[in-house]
């Protein structure tokens, strides 16, 4: 069990299940959180579920949810957080710093990666504020990644045990575009 901080509400951290994708839908009602289709969440399922992670109050109400995936060649080989989302009702009670940390402890003993890395949009300065603090720093810049504005997107990362010097993380000086993108 995980006690959010300032928190009344009990949370149990679990791994996603596939009965939970009838139920997680509330929680993707914020405009910054990416909805997938049905068949990209089931390939993450069944592919990565040790990334799939679900928060879920006693009641049985989803908190929020953390997806990921490992990728990469060499020391490009990292694990990649796909979505981190918490429902607006269980925001800033640390939370998402729990879902992440479970993603990175997953991609640090069970993959070995390097780093973890994310996108972000460049207007959300919530999220990259929240990174930060958690360790991340701005990678490079993604021209144009978003389509549904054409919003530019940070490539955050954040050095695993593998990497102790950061080499992965040193920050480019040159945007790229997604077409550029190594994985």
């Amino acid at each position: 069990f995980y006690r959010a901080a300032h928190s009344t509400h009990m949370t149990t951290l679990d791994r996603f299940k596939l009965d939970d994708l009838l139920i997680f839908n509330t929680t993707n009602l914020d405009p910054l959180t990416e909805t997938y289709n049905l068949q990209f969440y089931l390939d993450y399922l069944s592919t990565w579920p040790e990334y799939f992670e679900v928060a879920k109050s006693c009641e049985g109400h989803v908190m929020g949810y953390a997806m990921g995936k490992s990728e990469g060649e060499g020391d490009l080989w990292h694990g990649h957080v796909t979505a981190v989302t918490v429902a607006p009702e269980f925001r800033r009670q640390g939370l998402a710093k729990c879902l992440m940390s479970s993603l990175e402890e997953t991609t640090a003993k069970s993959y070995n990666g390097y780093f973890v890395d994310l996108f972000v949009r460049s207007s959300n300065k919530v999220a990259i504020g929240m990174y930060e603090r958690m360790g991340y720093s701005v990678y490079r810049t993604v021209l144009k990644y978003y389509s549904d504005n054409d919003e530019d997107a940070y490539d955050m990362r954040k050095a695993m045990p593998r990497d102790p010097e950061g080499k992965s993380c040193v920050p480019l000086k040159e945007p790229i575009t997604p077409d550029e993108l190594e994985w």
